[in-house]
């Protein structure tokens, strides 16, 4: 990987998401030396993915170059790379670019969707975790309605204008809530010759409220706006095939849909070689003790979605979100720090500083630990927050503008098909990123 030889401790980070850049800032200019590793070469804010997806962003306002984060820190160095494999007996990771050294590792590669082992659901949906995924989406989105006008089969010109958003957590709420804004204000001024009133926007949700995380009044409010905007929400309905055309379910309900996103669960993105009880199989999270080392090791550390730091509280690890993310992986720098100079580190205790999610226009719910609120409020809270928390001053100015314009124009100007989404057939549409 041709990074220089160093005197100092080598801390490798893999993943440059909210905890890698969390951690990354802490280590600026520290006695190490740092290399980063990511498969991108940038970051992703990935809660406004939804937007993107729906035309109300460009990727490039969500995405910030991770060069420009690190190019001031003295001793850091970037790689462009796929890590394949850890070997911790030689201490070795091993990339598509080659194989590099550590003194110290952190895993914070983040997490990947979860299709619960069904390869078919898997092969034949769309997934909303990267920016080309939104991009995806945002294409097949616009390609449905552009191949409906073509169709004469009134069946299948309804089924390419249902969709169908499985998992009613804050990811399907939300583009569930952009989409329905899109028919309402948007879709109907394009398509003049299309019946978009025929457009359908189903919202599936395994349990018995959606955003189950959140508290059951906000749960009820989100809902009801939902409801409001003409989303159809279906409860109690697990999802058990989809052949990229029928939806069955373990209910009677079936839909014939040309576009599922899957948002209903996420794991992971474990990395082979540690040792077997450091995994969790069922969710591929690393069990990390309370100074986020995982078990079983003295140098190898996890942060953010990947580690699952169980205790009474947080029986299943703390929730997989940008808080607790950032949150261990500013502790985490300062941690390393302490053990390099054989001083005792600080067990980790989150700050739970509460959770929000946007249905539309003057529409969201926040939960406080203290206070729940919603409507209109909540809906600038939640703006002011993520525009915050945005990396770059361009970026923050370049979000809040096209949230000014799309408030005011009511309408959406990203709808562009820049990278045509490839499908082999009406049936059959692969999620592969292209």
């Amino acid at each position: 990987m041709n990074i220089p030889q160093s005197n100092l401790p080598r801390i490798v980070i893999i993943g440059g998401g909210f905890a890698g850049i969390a951690l990354a800032k802490k280590l600026r200019n520290k006695k190490v030396q740092v290399v980063l590793l990511d498969k991108h070469n940038y970051h992703t804010f990935q809660p406004l993915l939804y937007q993107v997806a729906t035309g109300g962003l460009e990727a490039g306002s969500i995405a910030y170059p991770l060069r420009k984060i690190i190019q001031e820190f003295r001793d850091f160095y970037f790689r462009l790379a796929n890590v394949n494999e850890i070997d911790t007996r030689n201490q070795i990771v091993k990339a598509d670019i080659g194989e590099l050294h550590y003194d110290y590792l952190v895993l914070a590669n983040g997490s990947k969707t979860n299709f619960f082992g069904n390869k078919e659901i898997e092969r034949n949906s769309m997934s909303m975790k990267t920016i080309p995924q939104s991009l995806n989406i945002r294409s097949l989105i616009l390609e449905n309605f552009e191949q409906a006008l073509l169709i004469d089969d009134e069946a299948e010109r309804i089924a390419l204008m249902n969709f169908c958003l499985v998992g009613g957590g804050p990811t399907g709420v939300e583009l569930a809530g952009a989409l329905a804004e899109m028919k309402n204000a948007i879709l109907q001024k394009d398509y003049p010759d299309l019946n978009i009133k025929k457009m359908k926007i189903n919202l599936i949700q395994s349990g018995d409220r959606i955003l189950n995380t959140m508290s059951e009044k906000s749960s009820a409010e989100a809902e009801a706006f939902l409801k409001k905007l003409g989303v159809l929400v279906h409860k109690n309905i697990r999802v058990l095939s989809y052949d990229g055309k029928t939806i069955t379910t373990n209910s009677d309900l079936i839909f014939e849909t040309a576009t599922v996103i899957w948002t209903a669960g996420v794991q992971g993105a474990a990395i082979p070689g540690l040792r077997a009880d450091s995994l969790i199989e069922r969710v591929e999270r690393i069990r990390v003790n309370p100074f986020n080392q995982v078990v079983g090791y003295e140098n190898i550390f996890a942060i953010g979605d990947i580690a699952s730091m169980e205790s009474e509280t947080y029986p299943q690890g703390h929730p997989m979100m940008a808080q607790p993310a950032m949150q261990q992986g500013e502790l985490l720098g300062e941690n390393i720090i302490k053990k390099i100079n054989n001083l005792p580190m600080i067990p980790f205790e989150y700050n739970d500083k509460g959770s929000m999610a946007t249905i539309g226009r003057n529409k969201a719910v926040v939960d406080l630990p203290k206070y729940h609120f919603s409507g209109v409020f909540a809906w600038f809270v939640w703006m002011l927050v993520h525009l915050f928390s945005l990396i770059g001053f361009k970026n923050k100015a370049v979000v809040f503008l096209n949230w000014v314009y799309n408030y005011i124009k009511f309408d959406r100007e990203g709808r562009l098909i820049i990278r045509p989404f490839k499908k082999r057939s009406f049936t059959t549409f692969t999620s592969d990123e292209v």
